[in-house]
């Protein structure tokens, strides 16, 4: 399938004429103009712009990734040991 695009050059704006969309594309830009109230091209824009602030990875937790190696996790594992012991008395119904 085949798809065009056309620019044209008016006063700093550029107009772009597109066909053959994708059908959950189209699907996206007529119910973002429904719901909002707004016109095909304000939702095609909205949707575009939208899509340009989603960061491009999501590296909110990058500086805490890594692997351990096997001495870290069993020193981990033995620190927790204490606190993995059930006490059958905290189960006991006070009643």
């Amino acid at each position: 399938m085949m798809h065009y695009a056309s620019l044209l050059c008016y006063s700093g704006f550029v107009t772009i004429s597109l066909r053959n969309l994708p059908k959950e594309v189209e699907k996206a830009i007529l119910d973002t103009s429904h719901r909002e109230g707004i016109s095909l091209n304000k939702a095609t824009l909205r949707l575009l712009e939208a899509q340009l602030r989603k960061p491009a990875k999501n590296s909110d937790f990058e500086e805490f990734c890594g692997t351990w190696s096997s001495a870290e996790a069993d020193a981990f594992d033995a620190a927790l040991v204490e606190m993995r012991q059930v006490d059958p008395a905290d189960w006991e119904s006070a009643g």
